[in-house]
């Protein structure tokens, strides 16, 4: 007897079901493995964008007390404006979350704004090498963050679009990966890059 005979074509019918309902069930475990990896790795890039920008912003923190005194040595009237600096910068420096640092961030920046606005009525400022030498050292690092902000919030918007795709989304709800913040100017006037002019 032949072994179609004996398993019976049903028989058949059901393993050939149950080798499908394997391969369908092996292959939403592999998809969700690799979906999750893809999310970890993902997290990870937007994480390591955000400590890239945040090296700068530390340099820029360090540059400001600096920059602040040597403004105060000319413009000692000016102390509103400088105290404003250098809160802003103390509350940059202390957020407690992404979205907190990047509000802070861009009072900081339009705090600092007003602080060239200062030195334009010095002109004996403007002339002093330290302050020039201060302003194209500040001038670079606003370069870096504005590129780092764009690495930032590129690979925040890979992270996210994948987050919220189906049926990607399905796994991002399970392992509760959250959307992340990009780095935005809320303020038209803080779109602007900090003017240093000679």
């Amino acid at each position: 007897m032949n072994l179609m005979a004996t398993l019976g074509i049903g028989s058949i019918v059901g393993l050939v079901f149950l080798g499908l309902a394997i391969l369908l069930i092996v292959g939403i475990i592999v998809w969700v493995i690799k979906t999750y990896n893809a999310f970890i790795q993902l997290r990870n890039n937007a994480d390591e964008a955000f400590s890239t920008m945040d090296v700068y912003l530390k340099k820029r923190y360090d540059l400001i007390p600096n920059f602040v005194e040597t403004v105060k040595g000319y413009a000692k009237h000016e102390n509103k404006t400088l105290e404003d600096v250098m809160n802003a910068r103390y509350n940059a420096m202390n957020s407690a979350t992404v979205e907190q640092r990047i509000d802070n961030e861009n009072i900081l920046q339009g705090a600092l704004k007003s602080l060239f606005a200062v030195s334009e009525n010095y002109p004996n400022l403007k002339a002093d090498q330290n302050f020039i030498d201060l302003q194209n050292t500040l001038k670079s690092l606003e370069e870096e963050i504005a590129n780092s902000r764009k690495y930032y919030n590129g690979t925040v918007k890979i992270y996210n679009v994948k987050r919220e795709s189906f049926p990607s989304n399905i796994i991002a709800k399970i392992f509760k990966f959250v959307k992340k913040p990009l780095y935005e100017v809320d303020n038209a006037e803080e779109r602007k890059n900090v003017k240093v002019q000679f």
